[in-house]
């Protein structure tokens, strides 16, 4: 799809739009949280509705991925910003654990709907050499969120003289509130085709025909996918997780608010510098440095820590995490095909809900069994084996050096081609994907 060269006025506006609905969803996460406790639910029942709020989205993305595909991506935003807002509001007022689940899932669909037209939008008006950089920037509006919300959330919530259901569910209207302010950044956010081009029915159908496990086995897209999964369901269970502990260990919700918050600044102080990180240690190496950091400081966080030593260690927990997302996002673009990179961006954030489902309900199960350090545990395992995915690409490029450098005269060159085209689809994505990514190199 041919596109006009939009100026950055747009990925300003649609910063801006982000930071207030994930500000509305990571203020909600953590009032759900309290307001399910103030209703009598245990660490198993946190982590189920925890879960739901994911679930919804997990059967949507790839439909409003096709969708995006051969549409506009813009009227997405203001359906996402209208489901977030409802789905705050009513979780406010419900009054039993079924109804307050329900409500989390409609929130989950309208993070969803937002995030796959915001990100369609970012690879859609994004040259590919500026895309690290303006998917990095795009994030920073989720970590501003992710920064302001919890702090909020943690100066509204008060469990004293039994507030707790009260206070919670005020700080689920504000959040609500938060989320509909997003509307006003989104005028002309998304321009038309150069030439006011529009796509022809048969461009549309080229999309719709990719198959999704095509897409799938394309290099560079699962272990993409696989990446953000474990990085997101780290931030999704510290959101859900750490006022569990903050009650058990005796921490205020506003300690808890404020250490959340600590986290996400730390995370924009990463993105802010992620295209230097990217120019001294290759996106690889970066990638799997990162997912290496965030499993080990993730896991210390079962550690009965006290407050000072926690914020410490979610500072560094942040700026480790802060990599992922975005790296993840260019990664699985760039492999993707042309025509159908909304929907690889739709598979991964349904690998990203699926880990949203999955986590915290395997959380739930282990904090049942084991205590509340025990999700921490198992967060640590899966980061650890991200990095390990990560890194993969640097152990094939050592092992497939040598023959493409001594060539035999005996193999036919068609053969020798299909080989080393074999072997690269086995190991991913590949340190030639950096140097066509690094926005300081030239792209071919």
């Amino acid at each position: 799809m041919t596109t006009s060269e939009p100026g950055r006025g747009w990925l300003l506006r649609l910063v801006i739009a982000f930071s207030f609905a994930q500000g509305a969803v990571s203020m909600a996460r953590p009032a759900v949280s309290y307001r399910a406790l103030a209703l009598g639910a245990d660490a198993r029942a946190v982590g189920v509705i925890a879960g739901i709020y994911a679930l919804l989205p997990l059967f949507a993305a790839v439909p409003l991925g096709r969708r995006t595909d051969h549409g506009r991506c813009a009227p997405l935003l203001p359906v996402g910003v209208v489901l977030i807002a409802a789905g705050c509001g009513l979780s406010g007022t419900a009054g039993s654990l079924p109804e307050m689940a329900a409500w989390s899932g409609v929130m989950g669909l309208g993070h969803l709907s937002f995030v796959i037209g915001a990100q369609s939008l970012v690879a859609r008006q994004s040259p590919p050499a500026d895309q690290d950089r303006n998917f990095g920037h795009f994030t920073v509006g989720a970590s501003l969120g992710q920064l302001i919300g919890p702090i909020a959330a943690g100066q509204l919530v008060s469990g004293h003289d039994g507030a707790l259901a009260r206070t919670s569910a005020a700080a689920l209207f504000v959040a609500a509130a938060v989320a509909a302010c997003s509307v006003t950044s989104l005028w002309r956010i998304e321009h038309r085709p150069a030439g006011g081009r529009v796509e022809k029915p048969a461009e549309a159908a080229s999309a719709r025909r990719v198959p999704v496990f095509g897409i799938l086995r394309t290099r560079g897209v699962a272990s993409g996918i696989f990446i953000s999964l474990a990085v997101l369901s780290a931030t999704d269970i510290l959101t859900a997780y750490l006022p569990v502990v903050g009650e058990q260990r005796a921490i205020s919700p506003a300690v808890v608010g404020l250490l959340l918050s600590l986290r996400a600044a730390a995370t924009v102080a990463c993105r802010l510098v992620m295209t230097p990180m990217i120019r001294l240690m290759g996106r690889t190496v970066l990638m799997a440095v990162s997912c290496l950091g965030a499993g080990l400081l993730c896991a210390a966080v079962a550690l009965p820590l006290p407050a000072w030593a926690l914020g410490v260690l979610l500072a560094a927990l942040g700026f480790c995490l802060g990599v992922g997302q975005p790296l993840s996002m260019s990664t699985v673009v760039q492999a993707a095909p042309d025509e159908a990179r909304s929907t690889a961006l739709a598979l991964r954030l349904t690998g990203n809900r699926l880990g949203q489902v999955a986590a915290p309900a395997s959380a739930g199960l282990l904090a049942g069994l084991a205590g509340t350090a025990a999700p921490f545990v198992m967060l640590g395992v899966l980061l650890l084996g991200s990095a390990a995915i990560a890194v993969r690409p640097l152990r094939c490029a050592a092992d497939t050096a040598v023959p493409p450098a001594v060539p035999d005269a005996r193999t036919p060159p068609r053969a020798a081609e299909e080989e080393r085209s074999a072997v690269s689809g086995r190991c991913g994505p590949g340190e030639e994907t950096s140097a066509r990514t690094d926005p300081e190199e030239p792209t071919p």
